[in-house]
């Protein structure tokens, strides 16, 4: 099928629909669904009826070549050797047929310092959709992979919902906080990525719901954690580990100047405010984690606003001890 460009011509790079790829094979569902008693099972039924009628196939989109990822490293410079692993494994896809393969990884640090943000940021620039998994506030082992139609309330799980559901067969899969997923003596929150984390294995991958192979191959898995230690080895080992840092005084200053930017830049509002923030001003931001930057920042412009000025002092931003967190910089 011919490759289809899904950005304008005028951007720095070029983001191709480079095949579609089918996800399932619709004999499979025809035959589950023939075997249906007509009057039982009716959320089975029409979670066949739906993957019938949207059919199989799904993008899969990769860049045309190593997109320019300076703006990516300015956002996010404690995450260097991880953008630096995501070139590596573009450039492996580009000029050639094949799909793009990301060796799964783990995102390891402490709270605030933007692992989430920096999988939402990988989705964009890759051009695919993100599914989120929040693994705290999991409570059954069936949500990725799914529980049987057998069951009250029974559904799909999470993988089988971003690939039947969503448009892409290799969407970004972000499990977050893998290291908090409850213990369950019956059911484990993490035996769906057995299969899932290895390419081959996850050719196949059936879904306890619909019993039908789904192929999750292409996937391109995020794990994020704070602490390895309540990881089983056997799912580390299926992934490439990252140990994020809190980025030192002056990338933490680059980080609330970038945020600055994207928030004043997004909104019709941020015209009636300075193009940059003050050297005092991201001083002050720069004491916090990441993720409480962007609520300081909210505070600060609301507050020059209402004082009638069109940019922020360091008497608008949200004392220390309302943001809870600050950040813990690396000497």
């Amino acid at each position: 099928m011919e490759s289809r460009s899904l950005v304008p011509a005028s951007s720095t790079w070029q983001l191709p629909v480079a095949s579609m790829r089918s996800v399932f094979q619709p004999q499979d569902v025809e035959r589950k669904l023939a075997k249906l008693p007509e009057r039982d099972h009716e959320h089975l039924r029409n979670t066949y009826e739906r993957m019938l009628e949207r059919g199989p196939d799904r993008f899969q989109v990769k860049p045309s070549g190593v997109p320019e990822m300076a703006t990516l490293y300015a956002q996010l410079p404690n995450f260097n050797e991880v953008l630096d692993d995501v070139r590596r494994h573009v450039a492996l896809a580009q000029d050639s047929r094949d799909g793009l393969e990301v060796t799964p990884m783990l995102l390891l640090g402490p709270p605030g310092i933007g692992k989430t943000h920096f999988a939402k940021k990988l989705a964009e620039l890759l051009g695919t959709g993100m599914s989120l998994v929040p693994m705290s506030s999991m409570t059954a082992g069936w949500l990725l992979s799914g529980a049987s139609s057998q069951w009250k309330g029974s559904k799909p799980g999470k993988v089988f919902e971003a690939l039947v559901d969503g448009e892409y067969a290799n969407p970004v899969m972000l499990i977050d906080e893998i290291d908090k997923a409850g213990s369950d003596t019956q059911y484990d929150p993490l035996g769906a990525l057995y299969n899932l984390l290895e390419h081959d294995s996850a050719h196949s991958f059936v879904d306890e719901f619909a019993e039908v192979a789904i192929d999750a191959s292409q996937v391109i898995w995020i794990t994020t954690a704070n602490d390895a230690r309540g990881i089983p080895e056997p799912i580390l080992n299926r992934m490439n580990v990252f140990e994020i840092e809190a980025p030192d005084f002056e990338a933490a200053r680059q980080i609330a100047g970038q945020l600055y930017a994207s928030i004043r830049n997004d909104r019709d509002w941020g015209r009636l405010l300075a193009e940059e923030p003050s050297s005092d001003v991201l001083d002050q931001l720069a004491a916090l984690a990441p993720r409480e930057m962007r609520r300081a920042l909210m505070t600060g412009f609301g507050n020059a606003r209402l004082a009638g000025r069109d940019h922020i002092k360091v008497d608008d931003l949200p004392r220390a001890s309302a943001l809870r967190s600050k950040i813990g910089f690396v000497q």
